[in-house]
């Protein structure tokens, strides 16, 4: 049997196109090696949206998103967090497990004291149990599928290993193998995707390119793009170009190496690039934009396709609860 992986997806923000080739694509190719589960992490989100009409459309942008973009839900499990209750119950086990001294050295709850600190405020000002607990939550999400790996980036290392820690109380304290103790998967090469000013695409810097743009605006924000002072006549260095690294994620080779032989050449202006980029770009974001839109004005349909996702995960979560239940004595079933 293939080995089960798990990816856990927040939905916060609108999907930008450093999202799409530095996790949706390389998500997606976990189908090939593993069991692959998909799951959106709604409840997690909800630590920092609290605007209900946000969340929900950002719930539902972030899932059609994610269906545009290549995920069958007929081939893996997808699924609402929310949608699955034993989430809940195996988290508030869980933390019968947990010392509170793990979560201390919780990055983002570090991370938020530190702030406070700096600002000389109270340490935990603004810091709810939310954010306190989140990597006892995050372990439940995957302890309770019986997830072999998970693939993270280097930040979120430190919660599969909490998910470890935790796994391994529970399971010394019943001397059985009750929860699968699952491993990180890092990756090493994964394709950092420069915005509009150069530096790496991120909603922080508001320097993102939406992944479902529409066609104009698209345009728009690539014309955009921050270039030097070079006129068209001189050469280019096409690899020290934000263009050219954003053209060769859409482009073939041999279109990249074409392009890449009239940087050297001279006699093209940033403008005469920026438009060789847009027109890569939208020829392949144009079936994803129309895919997303077709998907969005059909949020019954998405809703289904969730909920068929959440009648497959349960009667997995539900064994999993089960033995836990049995071993603590709880339940005799």
């Amino acid at each position: 049997m293939k080995k089960i992986a798990l990816t856990g997806i927040k939905p916060t923000g609108i999907l930008h196109i450093g999202n799409y080739f530095g996790a949706i694509k390389p998500a997606l190719e976990l189908v090939r090696e593993y069991d692959a589960r998909y799951f959106i992490a709604d409840y997690h989100a909800l630590n920092t949206v609290k605007d209900p009409g946000l969340l929900a459309a950002q719930i539902r942008q972030v899932a059609a998103g994610w269906i545009a973009a290549g995920l069958d839900p007929e081939r893996v499990i997808f699924y609402r967090q929310s949608s699955i209750p034993e989430t809940f119950e195996l988290a508030t086990i869980l933390m019968a497990f947990t010392a509170k001294g793990l979560m201390n050295r919780a990055h983002a709850y570090k991370a938020a004291v530190q702030e406070n600190a700096a600002k000389g405020d109270d340490p935990d000002a603004g810091i709810n149990m939310g954010l306190f607990t989140y990597p006892v939550l995050m372990a439940a999400d995957i302890l309770l599928f019986d997830s072999d790996v998970v693939p993270v980036g280097k930040d979120q290392v430190q919660h599969v290993e909490m998910a470890q820690d935790i796994a391994q109380a529970v399971n010394f304290t019943y001397k059985e193998t009750l929860l699968r103790v699952p491993e990180a998967s890092v990756r090493e090469q994964v394709a950092v995707v420069p915005g509009l000013d150069g530096r790496k695409m991120s909603k922080s810097y508001g320097n993102t390119i939406p992944l479902f743009a529409p066609e104009k605006e698209l345009r728009k924000l690539i014309m955009r793009i921050v270039t030097n002072s070079q006129g068209v006549e001189e050469p280019k260095d096409p690899e020290s170009s934000q263009i050219y690294l954003l053209y060769k994620l859409f482009a073939a080779p041999e279109e990249q190496r074409s392009l890449a032989d009239r940087y050297r050449a001279g006699g093209m202006g940033w403008g005469e690039a920026k438009e060789a980029l847009f027109q890569a770009a939208n020829r392949e974001l144009s079936p994803l934009r129309q895919r997303f839109e077709g998907i969005l004005s059909d949020p019954a349909g998405l809703d289904a396709i969730l909920a068929r996702g959440a009648e497959k995960a349960r009667p997995i979560a539900a064994q999993t609860v089960a033995r836990l239940r049995k071993a603590a004595g709880i339940s005799s079933g």
